[in-house]
């Protein structure tokens, strides 16, 4: 009987170890994610305007293989490449995120030479697009927002990887594991209830309660402008991110001058500012990082596309 209890008792034990340990890695997990708040905002932003003109009824499901993919990018790839690589090589780390944050700035800046030559594609053009072929048309949609999620995420994964870097390799992977499913989860579940607010309205608006049919039709009116509004910020925060990455990582590798700058303006702006100065100095950091971010992002663009043209012209003049 004894040796009952003392069996008893070890299991308590290890029960008790064993919440604790859970309590210690949901604890890491919600300084990890926010850490990475910024991105998850980033992120957030992004992704509505890949759905915006597509038909109604498919962009939850969109929305959905979009979230899959996005926890596939996490769960399959990025974390265990970004734990193998803190664990054997995290000298790596920082060159592999700046080749990300440059796709991100030559995405942002892509879109905007798009907005300013015109050579995007009309709301009409992706209806029709979408119309003559429904299934590669979303399957275009779902594979470009995805790869442009692989970046965030993985700025988010290594944002996170950073904030636990001191834990045991097996309490990293938990805490990565932890962050990558609920960051997942919160991204595209706002984005979800983002991108079907007007059906919210519109189901509003046909209720007899006059304040309640009230706030449906402002919905309704308010949620266009709301989705363009977020993908013009998807635009900036691609720039601001993608900047930011390569700043830091430049500062990292031993040529501190631009990050510097960045910083010192930043705190300047902070001292000089009084109450507003946390808010002014965080905007500061963020307007230099958009900042770096398009001038990076210009080039790419240029080199992507216009001097290939140019060495056109010249073979055929």
């Amino acid at each position: 009987m004894s040796g009952l209890f003392a069996l008893l008792d070890d299991v308590a034990a290890l029960v008790r170890l064993t919440a604790a340990s859970l309590d210690d890695i949901a604890g890491a997990a919600g300084r990890a994610g926010v850490k990475a708040a910024g991105v998850v905002v980033d992120d957030a932003a992004v992704t509505p305007r890949y759905v915006q003109g597509l038909e109604p009824k498919r962009e939850l499901s969109i929305i959905g293989r979009i979230a899959r993919g996005s926890l596939r990018n996490k769960l399959l790839f990025i974390l265990p490449a970004a734990l193998l690589l803190s664990q054997f090589a995290p000298w790596l780390l920082t060159p592999i995120l700046m080749l990300g944050g440059a796709y991100l700035c030559y995405e942002g800046a892509e879109k905007i030479w798009e907005l300013l030559s015109g050579h995007h594609p009309a709301p009409e053009e992706t209806r029709e697009s979408a119309a003559a072929d429904p299934a590669g048309h979303e399957k275009k949609v779902v594979s470009g927002a995805v790869r442009t999620d692989f970046i965030l995420s993985a700025e988010i994964m290594v944002i996170s990887l950073n904030e636990v870097e001191s834990e045991g390799f097996w309490s990293r992977a938990a805490i990565l594991l932890v962050v990558a499913v609920a960051i997942t989860v919160l991204v595209y579940g706002v984005v979800a209830l983002i991108v079907k607010m007007d059906d919210v309205g519109l189901r509003l608006a046909a209720r007899e309660i006059g304040p309640v049919s009230a706030l449906g039709r402002g919905l309704v009116r308010a949620m266009p402008i709301v989705l363009s509004v977020l993908s013009t910020v998807g635009i900036v925060a691609m720039l601001w991110v993608g900047g930011h990455i390569l700043l830091v990582g430049v500062d990292e590798l031993g040529f501190a001058p631009p990050y510097a700058f960045v910083r010192d303006l930043e705190v300047l702006v902070h001292d000089a500012t009084g109450p507003l100065g946390g808010f002014l100095g965080w905007l500061t950091n963020t307007v230099g990082s958009a900042i770096a971010g398009a001038v990076v992002g210009a080039v790419i663009v240029a080199l992507v596309h216009l001097l290939p043209k140019r060495a056109a012209g010249a073979a055929h003049a």
